[in-house]
């Protein structure tokens, strides 16, 4: 259950859509919050704001080189959503399936 909330967590990070965009970013390449600023509409205090949220949602970590903190994806806020994801699209198969053969139940002549 504990890895359900990591998901959920991860995903509610993703629905702002400046968050998505850094985020995108971060998945492109790893950069500093002054890179991942340029051209965005917020500032690079906002950056922060945001790259801590996307931090405590584990879907980026940061390193540092020198001064600079250099952020990367964190694999580990990824997975959680992917097996999240997965255990609801087993799911969806599942009653896909069900539906499937039930159609093909009821068309068959009797």
């Amino acid at each position: 259950m504990a890895n359900a909330y990591a998901a959920l967590d991860s995903l509610a990070a993703l629905g702002d859509p400046t968050r998505r965009a850094i985020f995108e970013r971060v998945a492109a390449r790893p950069s500093a919050v002054g890179e991942l600023a340029r051209g965005l509409p917020v500032s690079r205090p906002a950056v922060s704001q945001h790259l801590r949220v996307l931090k405590q949602a584990r879907l980026v970590r940061e390193t540092r080189a020198g001064t600079r903190r250099i952020y990367h994806l964190d694999p580990r806020g990824i997975a959680a959503m992917r097996d999240w994801l997965e255990a609801h699209w087993a799911a969806a198969l599942d009653a896909f399936r069900n539906f499937a053969d039930t159609q093909t139940n009821q068309e068959k002549p009797k």
